[in-house]
């Protein structure tokens, strides 16, 4: 199953303000936008995103929608805090390395894809682990002064190999497949 940095990044390489907030991206128009053929069985996100989504969606207030947003896949959360979870969600807390924890991510996902949703820093763990596959971005026609990092590591060509550019509504679309 391949492992899929899938996210929206700003023109210079910002995933979120330095708040962690991902108000800029819900403020273009999603006209156009195309996720279509995008199908993974697992989701992993760090404390961060998380927690954003969480209060975004008041999901602890409202957690129906959760099944809206996610269905009943498994969701890992990279955390080195306790995080509440909505009812019935099946969200897995994990604590500790990306390694030690890639055989229980594979099991959920069986031969589909794993869905890395945010932060970074946690891709690029999974890049170091040698367990990232491809990255998808979507970017946006915004810049930001500060921000978290769209992938705080050095990695060169010839180790991304360009699958797609195109354009996706009002955002550029680049995959690239990762080179082991």
């Amino acid at each position: 199953m391949p492992f899929i940095y899938y996210t929206a990044t700003t023109l210079n390489g910002h995933l979120s303000t330095p708040e962690h907030s991902l108000d800029w991206l819900f403020d273009i128009p999603a006209d156009g936008v195309d996720m279509a053929g995008f199908e993974y069985t697992a989701l992993v996100m760090g404390a961060h995103t998380y927690e954003w989504v969480l209060t975004h969606e008041s999901l602890l207030a409202e957690p129906q929608k959760w099944a809206t947003l996610y269905g009943d896949k498994p969701v890992f959360v990279f955390s080195s805090r306790d995080l509440p979870v909505p009812a019935g969600a099946d969200v897995r807390l994990l604590r500790g390395s990306v390694v030690e924890h890639l055989p229980a991510i594979r099991q959920a996902a069986g031969s589909s894809n794993v869905w890395i949703q945010g932060s970074g820093d946690l891709a690029g763990q999974f890049l170091d682990a040698g367990a990232l596959d491809e990255i998808a971005l979507d970017v946006a026609p915004v810049a930001l002064t500060a921000g978290m990092p769209l992938l705080p590591r050095e990695v060169r060509w010839p180790r991304l190999k360009l699958l797609e550019a195109r354009m996706n509504g009002d955002f550029a679309r680049l995959r690239w497949r990762v080179e082991r």
